[in-house]
């Protein structure tokens, strides 16, 4: 598969390629559902690793290095090397958490620099497909990668103020796995700009979400 997805020569993807695609995006929009399940899989991963003195922090900071590769790989059109490399980093943000855990040192700080971490490594992504679409001088799908990479900053972004005035806010379908999971599919079978918009939608519908849910707890603690 070529690396450029506006190579003109490019052949034209199967129907069984069309659907295993698919069925990433469509897997990865019910994610939310497992939460921590994958837990006692890294868990494993994690007691195997254990054995060297490895900082999860360390982990952490080598996913956002894959990132930064993954995005720069995006912006010169290797798409499918790129998605491979997000996959990783993704693997990289599991463990390092499972790993912590383990190792019986999960610490606030640990939290806080992951989250802060994943904010970067999202940034990194996008600008690469940002970057790519200004290379080719497509308008609207910078314009669409902008209003995407808009609403996976405010996901997290709600939710961390929310939590300043109710005591959780995680609701929505379109969290960090899932973003990564649909880019990833996006990149692999080039299908970002519909990726994009899978994005770009319930990212802002998550952000929407969570302002009305935080609405309604409060509502609901107030007395009378």
């Amino acid at each position: 598969m070529p690396g450029n997805p506006y190579n003109s020569g490019q052949k034209v993807e199967t129907k069984a390629r069309e659907t295993l695609g698919w069925r990433i995006i469509a897997s990865s929009m019910l994610s939310w559902k497992i939460g921590h399940s994958l837990d006692p899989y890294m868990s494993k991963v994690a007691k195997w690793i254990i054995r060297w003195p490895i900082n999860p922090n360390f982990l952490t900071f080598g996913g956002l290095v894959l990132n930064v590769i993954a995005g720069i790989l995006l912006a010169l059109g290797q798409w499918f090397v790129g998605a491979w490399l997000m996959l990783g980093a993704g693997f990289f943000d599991l463990l390092d958490g499972a790993m912590a855990r383990n190792q019986g040192n999960a610490t606030p700080f640990g939290g806080f620099f992951d989250s802060v971490i994943d904010r970067y490594s999202d940034f990194f992504l996008f600008l690469g497909i940002l970057i790519f679409y200004l290379r080719g001088q497509a308008t609207g799908e910078m314009t669409l990668a902008i209003v995407a990479l808009g609403g996976a900053m405010m996901v997290p972004y709600t939710r961390a103020k929310a939590e300043h005035v109710i005591s959780k806010c995680n609701v929505g379908v379109m969290e960090r796995a899932e973003r990564i999971l649909i880019l990833f599919a996006g990149a692999l079978f080039n299908w970002m700009v519909p990726a994009l918009w899978i994005i770009a939608i319930l990212s802002h519908f998550t952000v929407a979400h969570r302002i009305y849910y935080t609405w309604r707890e409060l509502h609901r603690s107030q007395p009378g």
